[in-house]
């Protein structure tokens, strides 16, 4: 079984390396409307969102993830424009005071349920310290330093398209597709009707970000964005 928290770790410190050597934080990010500087302020600020959603879980504070989807990205827009050396300090501080109150977690806070903003979405307290790894990888891809979904490890990887094809069989409208990689998975949701090719890489790029540059299909299903 992976170690989540190490991890974590191992990929908090493969983002700070890439961050702390980008020439141009200003430049568009994989993420639409995005520079590398609001992603970078957005992995600091989730660091300190689940801080709270910890604390919600082990001391019964009822914090929520963040006050509004507003707020959220009040906070994440404020702290755009300040220098690199500043700006990655604060990811990796975020990253470790973080990576300290996750392992606060045990079995009894793995049911707990914890807000997203108040009265909004929800998910259980056993699902943060994913919730966490998932936010750093999938960003330093965005980043688009260099870093890609190939780059996981491939449990990793699989753990992921698990993860994604479950959102999309939770969908209002689950597509009907049978995956197989490059590596020798197989994975079929919705009756399996469609058949998609790729590597591992490939099918987590499609199924996280819709790209479908690493997989080959006759008829491409539309996935749901943004679950």
């Amino acid at each position: 079984m992976t170690d989540l928290l190490a991890a974590i770790d191992d990929h908090t410190a493969r983002l700070v390396a890439d961050a702390g050597g980008a020439d141009d934080l200003a430049a568009p990010s994989l993420c639409e409307g995005w520079t590398r500087d609001h992603v970078l302020n957005h992995i600091a600020r989730n660091a300190e969102a689940l801080s709270l959603l910890v604390r919600s879980a082990v001391d019964g504070t009822g914090e929520t993830m963040y006050a509004s989807p507003e707020q959220r990205d009040v906070d994440i827009d404020a702290g755009v424009g300040r220098g690199r050396d500043e700006l990655v300090t604060e990811v990796a501080e975020t990253a470790q005071a973080l990576a300290r109150a996750l392992r606060r977690l045990t079995d009894e806070h793995r049911d707990i349920v914890l807000e997203r903003t108040p009265g909004g979405p929800t998910f259980k307290g056993g699902m943060l310290t994913f919730m966490r790894l998932r936010e750093v990888i999938y960003h330093h891809v965005d980043l688009d330093v260099g870093f890609g979904f190939d780059d996981v490890d491939g449990d990793l990887q699989v753990l992921f398209i698990d993860n994604e094809l479950k959102r999309q069989d939770g969908a209002p409208a689950t597509p009907s597709l049978t995956i197989r990689s490059d590596e020798g998975d197989v994975w079929s949701i919705g009756g399996g009707d469609a058949e998609v090719v790729g590597s591992r890489g490939g099918i987590l790029r499609w199924l996280a970000r819709q790209d479908p540059s690493g997989v080959r299909s006759e008829t491409l299903p539309e996935l749901t964005a943004g679950l």
